[in-house]
């Protein structure tokens, strides 16, 4: 059996545009910036830029609900391809056909989220440190 499942969290790298092909199916083409696994030699993470491609009704979702730096879910498979450039040399790509799709955050709700964290956990900390003085 073979199996082809690729499944990537990450956000968006610029804002999704929609094409339409001669065949009348949507077409929307989009790159997900995914945390690396491994720190580079400074201790940072490397960003892998992963190429996307998503068909029809998940191509129209993706055009008219996405943005650049919302955090996105996706499922599909790996497709390589290759094609000769204008100075003949052969480039070789990858892109995940997605398949399911799923909307994690916008860039303003992740932002929201990392503020109310710290409200959340200061109050109780005054609270705790209030009851303590005499």
């Amino acid at each position: 059996m073979a199996m082809n499942v690729v499944i990537l969290n990450g956000n968006l790298g610029k804002d999704p545009e929609i094409k339409v092909s001669q065949s009348g199916t949507s077409i929307t083409r989009f790159s997900l910036a995914v945390k690396g696994n491994r720190k580079d030699e400074n201790g940072e993470y490397k960003t892998n830029w992963i190429n996307c491609l998503a068909f029809s009704k998940t191509a129209e979702l993706i055009a008219n609900h996405c943005k650049k730096g919302d955090k996105i879910g996706v499922r599909g498979s790996l497709e390589t391809g290759s094609y000769v450039n204008k100075e003949g040399v052969t480039v070789y790509t990858s892109d995940v056909i997605v398949q399911e799709l799923e909307f994690l955050t916008s860039k303003q709700q992740a932002t929201q989220q990392q503020a109310q964290p710290q409200q959340q956990y200061q109050q109780p900390m005054q609270q705790q440190f209030q009851q303590q003085q005499p």
